[in-house]
């Protein structure tokens, strides 16, 4: 089968088929006439081995499994050893901007890695504040009130100047949750 054609209606029919988009035996026909009766199984085969996930992305993947594991183990120690707070603070603060910078190079190629790694840098950043809240304002609610403001302040301008939309939302109803929790606890 020569025509480009052809072989492209072929790939849509053999995509049908495998999403169940039209019954088999519909699939099945249409292959068989646009194929004139060659190389379907060929092109089967083909299509099955494309299913498998491609390197880069199990590259990306393993990346953001390995990069979601350091995360929890930094937090672990972030919050239970007191002997490293210092060492372990810079430590954060490294991999925060760390992973903003890499969430940057990520979008502007329109990699799909760039939200997860957002995602995490705001986690560690928010953890940063409350851990700092803990150690040095212990019991003042109303530093906990600035903190969790500015985590969200920071998300909201963050959202709106990347036109990234979870952030937006996440910052838009964590300074509406702030406000109203404000408002019905204190007037």
């Amino acid at each position: 089968m020569t025509n480009p054609r052809k072989k492209i209606i072929l790939n849509e029919i053999l995509f049908w088929k495998q999403n169940k988009l039209l019954p088999e035996h519909y699939c099945d026909f249409l292959a068989t006439l646009y194929a004139e009766g060659n190389d379907i199984e060929e092109l089967e085969s083909a299509t099955h081995k494309q299913a498998v996930l491609p390197l880069e992305k199990r590259k990306m993947l393993f990346f953001i499994v390995v990069l979601s594991l350091s995360m929890m183990v930094l937090l672990y120690f972030y919050f239970t050893v007191t002997t490293l707070l210092l060492f372990l603070t810079g430590i954060v603060v490294i991999a925060a901007v760390t992973l903003f910078i890499l969430a940057f190079r990520f979008a502007s190629q329109n990699n799909l890695l760039a939200p997860a790694l957002h995602i995490i840098a705001a986690i560690l950043l928010f953890s940063l504040s409350i851990r700092m809240y803990t150690t040095y304002f212990s019991g003042n609610n109303l530093a906990l009130f600035a903190f969790i403001a500015a985590n969200c302040a920071v998300w909201l301008f963050s959202g709106l100047k990347m036109k990234l939309l979870y952030f937006t939302v996440s910052g838009v109803l964590g300074l509406v949750a702030l406000i109203g929790y404000y408002l019905y606890n204190f007037m």
